[in-house]
């Protein structure tokens, strides 16, 4: 079993066998939402707020609609430059301890593998010496300019570009870009959309 990654920012997971999961991937300060019981929990969400405010926190949900809103939830109580959004590519399954799949058929983070969890955590990591990418940030403009907003086959040009990076294919506009611009310069950007209409993939 590979070493456990140190990553020193806080992580925000829905549930606690998320928890547990992530726990024997990442040695992090882990904590849950316990759902949607987060939306009422004035005390809970002043905690995460603190925390962000003091060196920023890691938000981690599952893909599907209520992973969609919790997240949501979290964008709007927390300073948006000390959130970082990790994404779990969407993936058919159903976890082992459940009888059946859930709602929306995907796997959370608690079926995600652990060598896929590792790879979204080392950027983050001691060993990754991760910090976010210098130079221009790309803006809404951009976004038009690339084809990614405003356009008529903008939805699927995003929903493209997303799975090419293990996103969830139908994250918002303003998601990918908050995503993008966390993780990649607006030179790597333009290199990925490049090679993606060479290849002319749909």
């Amino acid at each position: 079993m590979a070493e456990r990654l140190s990553v020193a920012l806080p992580v925000v997971v829905e549930g606690k066998y998320d928890k547990i999961t992530l726990s024997s991937v990442i040695d992090a300060h882990i904590l849950q939402t316990d759902g949607f019981r987060l939306f009422n929990n004035k005390e809970k969400a002043a905690l995460f707020r603190r925390l962000a405010e003091k060196k920023g926190i890691i938000v981690l949900t599952d893909s599907d609609g209520g992973g969609r809103q919790i997240r949501a939830f979290l964008s709007e109580i927390l300073p948006k430059e000390k959130v970082f959004h990790l994404y779990i590519p969407k993936q058919k399954g159903k976890e082992k301890r459940k009888e059946k799949a859930s709602k929306a058929g995907l796997l959370g983070v608690e079926g995600m593998e652990a060598a896929l969890l590792r790879e979204l955590f080392l950027p983050f990591s001691e060993d990754g010496e991760w910090q976010r990418p210098q130079g221009v940030k790309i803006d809404k403009k951009d976004f038009y300019a690339f084809g990614l907003a405003g356009r008529e086959n903008s939805a699927q040009k995003r929903a493209r570009l997303a799975r090419a990076l293990s996103f969830p294919e139908d994250m918002t506009a303003n998601a990918l870009l908050a995503a993008l611009n966390l993780l990649y310069t607006k030179e790597e950007i333009l290199q990925i959309l490049a090679e993606q209409e060479a290849r002319g993939q749909e």
